[in-house]
């Protein structure tokens, strides 16, 4: 690989954006797409499908032998609330290799004795977020039902580029939840990128089956979806 290509892409995993080194096996000729330009590019379909993979592979276009390097960030997984359902979700988020963060102003909930090996930010979401940083390659998961935790980390995720947004609770507690997003600006096509009910309907009862819910819907939403 030449230099400037190298340093291309080092660039683009240093900012979280993903590329793809495209190699001509017959010609050994390489370009790198970056995501900036993923849209213009003849083997778009291609390279965006390569992309949800998360994997690089060879491809064929045009009678050409190609084989698409893809370097996309790691998945954040941004969850507000230290509770149960999250216990359960941040072992199986690693073993999909998520990188789970909990953020919960509540100091007694949100201790490394709960929470062992999980980076915890005992903070309001406003004050965290920032900090942390929403963009692409983040599901942003809303779990306290605490309006004064939960709704602040959702108004954050809305104005980002989020893949993915859920939020625990009931359609009743939804619809509240709506008129408070609404009375604060947004609109219902923002709204209605966040998942409520959150997760996938399979009847879960338990904490381990709402996150096992949550996460099946996360990873469709990255694999399957329009997201990252």
């Amino acid at each position: 690989m030449k230099l400037d290509l190298l340093a291309a892409m080092n660039a683009e995993r240093a900012a979280r954006r993903a590329c793809v080194l495209v190699s001509d096996l017959d010609s050994g000729e390489q370009r790198l797409v970056v995501e900036a330009a993923l849209d213009e590019d003849p083997l778009a379909p291609l390279l965006r499908a390569q992309l949800r993979l998360g994997k690089s592979g060879m491809v064929e276009s045009g009678g050409r032998r190609l084989f698409l390097t893809v370097q996309a960030p790691p998945v954040h997984l941004v969850i507000t609330g230290a509770v149960h359902i999250s216990q359960a979700m941040v072992p199986m988020a690693r073993q999909l290799g998520l990188d789970a963060v909990i953020i919960d102003p509540r100091t007694a909930f949100a201790t490394p004795e709960r929470f062992p090996n999980v980076r915890l930010v005992p903070e309001w979401p406003d004050e965290a977020l920032p900090r942390i940083g929403l963009d692409r390659y983040t599901a942003f998961v809303a779990l306290t039902h605490d309006p004064k935790i939960d709704d602040p980390g959702l108004s954050a995720a809305l104005r980002s580029d989020c893949f993915y947004i859920g939020a625990l609770g009931s359609r009743k507690t939804h619809a509240r939840r709506v008129e408070r997003l609404t009375e604060a600006g947004f609109t219902p096509v923002d709204i209605g990128r966040i998942h409520a009910p959150i997760g996938l309907s399979i009847g879960a009862v338990s904490p381990a089956e709402i996150a096992l819910a949550i996460l099946a819907e996360v990873v469709a939403s990255l694999r399957q979806g329009d997201g990252a």
